[in-house]
C-alpha cells in the first residue's frame, strides 16, 4: 500500500489524497471523529447546515483537505431538522384534509364533508415525521462520508485566522489548523425577553413546533411573516383553533400588496382568527394550564399554546469573531461582501449567518460558488452568487410563488414605465365545490419600458409554488411580455394564465 501510495503522489497528488483519506475511512470508526485526521486543512468549515454541507463538499471533489464542525448531534441545520423539511411534510399533511374535504364534491359521499370535523392523529404523525428527518441526517452523514469530508461533533470558536478551537461535549478540547475558514452557523429563532414581554418565555417558537407531541386545540400565532402564516395555516387546516397575531392589516408585509390582501382575506375566510393591530403585552398560565394573550388595547386571548414568529438572528455568539476582527451589524448578522468575505482574507460566512435572503437554496449555492472560486479549476475564478431575482414560495393555503420586484419597488426604480398585467381567478379543481370554498388565484405579472421586460411575477393559488420554478428561470434570463406571449399555453392549466395575460 505504501509504494501504491508514493506512485499516487508522485503523479496526482488530488487522487493520492482521496485514496489516502478513504484508507483512513476504512480503518477509523464512521464519523464524527475525535480528532483531528491532518496537521493543517484546506477548509475548515464551521457549521453542519445546508450552506456548511454544500460548502465542504465542493471543496472536497477538488481534492482539498477539509474538515466540518458541528456543535450538535445532527446534520442539516435548520431546513433539514426544524425548517423546510418538517415544515413541507406538516404542509401536505394540511393539504390532504383539504382534499378529504373536497372529496364528497368530486363523487365520494362516503369522504369527509366540507363542513365535518377531520380527526388528524398529530402524535403518530409527528414519529413518522421525525423518522423521515432522522434517516435525512444520516444520508448527510453518509455523503460528508463518502465525498471524505472529516466531520467534527463540537463547538467551535476562532482562535486566530487559521486556526479553530473544537470544545465536544465531553469537555475535551483541541485545535485544528486551516488555510481557509468557512462560517454558517446559521440562525434561529427569535423569541421576546421577559423584561421586553413579561411570560413570553410560556411561548415557544417554531422549533417547538416541530417538538409538539400533541395537536392543540386552541393557538396564538404571532408574526406576520412567511413562517407565522405556514404554521397557521397548518394549524387551521389540521382543526386547530387559530389565532394570528399580528401588528398592521395584512399578512406578509415584505410581499407584493396583491399577495398580501388575497392572502389575508382568504385567511379570515377560512377561519383563521386575524388580530390586527395587535400587540402582545403579556402572558400568563402556562405549566399545563391555559395560557392567556395580554394586548395593547386591553383585550385577551386564551389559547393552550402560544407560537412566537417575530423574526430570526443569526448565531455569532461564542464563535470568537472579535479574535479575529470579523464585524457584525445590529442584528448579529456578519457583515460581507459580494463575494461573501468578512475582510479577513482567510475568512468567508455565507448562508443565513450573513443575513441575506434567508433560504436554504440560497445558501447552499452561495457555498458552492465560493468552493468553486477558492477551490475550483480557473473558469470559476470570479464565481459569486447573485442575489438578484431569486424565487421563492411560501406553503400558505393557497400557496405562493414570487420573484423579483414588488410594485412599489418597481414604480420606485421605475417610476411610469412599470405596467401591470394582473389576473383574478378560481383554479378549475375548485369549479366542483360550493362557491364559498372555492380557493383564490392571483397572477400578477410587472413590466418595465416598451420592450415590456419582466422584473416581477407574483403568483397565488393551487399549485403556485411548482409554477414559480420555470417562470424564475424565464425572469433571470430577462424575459419580455412578448416572450411569454409566444409561448403556447397548456391547457387547462392555471400556469397559462401568465403566457395569456392582456
Amino acid at each position: 500500500m505504501a509504494h501504491h501510495c508514493s506512485l499516487l503522489l508522485r503523479r496526482n497528488p488530488p487522487i493520492a489524497y482521496r485514496y489516502l483519506v478513504q484508507v483512513f475511512r476504512t480503518f477509523s470508526s464512521m464519523p464524527p471523529v475525535e480528532k483531528p485526521g491532518f496537521d493543517k486543512y484546506d477548509f475548515v468549515v464551521i457549521g453542519g447546515g445546508s450552506a456548511g454541507v454544500a460548502s465542504a463538499r465542493r471543496a472536497a471533489s477538488y481534492g482539498k483537505k477539509v474538515a466540518l464542525i458541528e456543535g450538535t448531534n445532527t446534520l442539516g441545520g435548520t431546513c433539514v431538522n426544524v425548517g423546510c423539511v418538517p415544515k413541507k411534510i406538516m404542509w401536505y399533511a394540511a393539504d390532504i384534509a383539504e382534499r378529504l374535504r373536497a372529496a364528497a364534491s368530486y363523487g365520494f359521499p362516503d369522504a369527509v364533508s366540507t363542513s365535518a370535523p377531520l380527526k388528524f392523529d398529530w402524535s403518530t404523525f409527528k414519529s413518522k415525521r421525525d423518522a423521515y428527518v432522522k434517516r435525512l441526517n444520516g444520508i448527510y452523514e453518509s455523503n460528508l462520508n463518502r465525498e471524505h469530508v472529516e466531520y467534527h461533533q463540537g463547538w467551535a470558536r476562532i482562535k486566530d485566522p487559521h486556526t479553530i478551537e473544537v470544545t465536544r461535549d465531553d469537555g475535551s478540547v483541541y485545535t485544528l489548523n486551516t488555510e481557509v475558514v468557512g462560517i454558517t452557523t446559521g440562525g434561529r429563532p427569535t423569541i421576546p425577553s421577559e423584561e421586553k414581554i413579561p411570560g413570553a418565555s410560556l411561548g415557544i417558537n417554531s422549533d417547538g413546533f416541530f417538538a409538539l407531541n400533541e395537536q392543540p386545540k386552541r393557538v396564538a400565532v404571532v408574526g406576520a411573516g412567511y413562517i407565522a402564516v405556514e404554521l397557521a395555516g397548518v394549524f387551521n387546516a389540521l382543526g386547530t383553533e387559530t389565532h394570528l397575531l399580528i401588528r398592521h392589516d395584512k399578512v406578509l408585509r415584505t410581499f407584493d400588496p396583491s399577495l398580501q390582501e388575497t392572502l389575508t382575506d382568504w385567511m379570515e375566510h377560512t377561519g383563521v382568527h386575524i388580530h390586527k393591530r395587535t400587540s402582545v403585552t403579556k402572558l400568563e398560565g402556562g405549566n399545563g394550564n391555559p395560557i392567556t394573550v395580554h394586548t395593547a388595547d386591553g383585550s385577551t386571548i386564551e389559547v393552550d399554546t402560544v407560537l412566537w414568529a417575530i423574526g430570526r438572528h443569526a448565531n455569532t455568539e461564542s464563535l470568537g469573531l472579535e479574535n479575529v476582527g470579523v464585524k457584525t451589524d445590529k442584528e448579529g448578522n456578519i457583515i460581507v461582501d459580494q463575494y461573501q468575505s468578512t475582510g479577513v482574507p482567510s475568512i468567508y460566512a455565507y448562508g443565513d449567518v450573513a443575513g441575506k435572503a434567508l433560504l436554504t437554496p440560497v445558501a447552499i449555492a452561495a457555498g458552492r460558488r465560493l468552493a468553486n472560486r477558492v477551490f475550483g479549476p480557473p473558469q470559476f475564478k470570479d464565481d459569486k452568487l447573485s442575489y438578484d431575482n431569486i424565487p421563492t414560495v411560501v406553503f400558505a393555503h393557497p400557496t405562493i410563488g414570487t420573484v423579483g420586484l414588488t410594485e412599489p419597488q418597481a414604480r420606485e426604480k421605475y417610476g411610469d414605465a412599470v405596467k401591470i398585467y394582473k389576473s383574478s381567478f378560481k383554479a378549475m379543481y375548485f369549479g366542483m365545490l360550493p362557491e364559498d370554498h372555492r380557493e383564490p388565484s392571483m397572477f400578477k405579472l410587472i413590466v418595465v419600458g416598451d420592450e415590456e421586460k419582466v422584473v416581477g411575477i407574483h403568483i397565488i393559488g393551487m399549485g403556485s409554488d411548482e409554477i414559480m420554478q420555470g417562470f424564475g428561470v424565464a425572469v433571470k434570463m430577462g424575459a419580455r411580455k412578448k416572450d411569454l406571449d409566444d409561448t403556447v399555453a397548456i391547457h387547462p392549466t392555471s400556469a397559462e394564465e401568465l403566457v395569456t395575460l392582456r
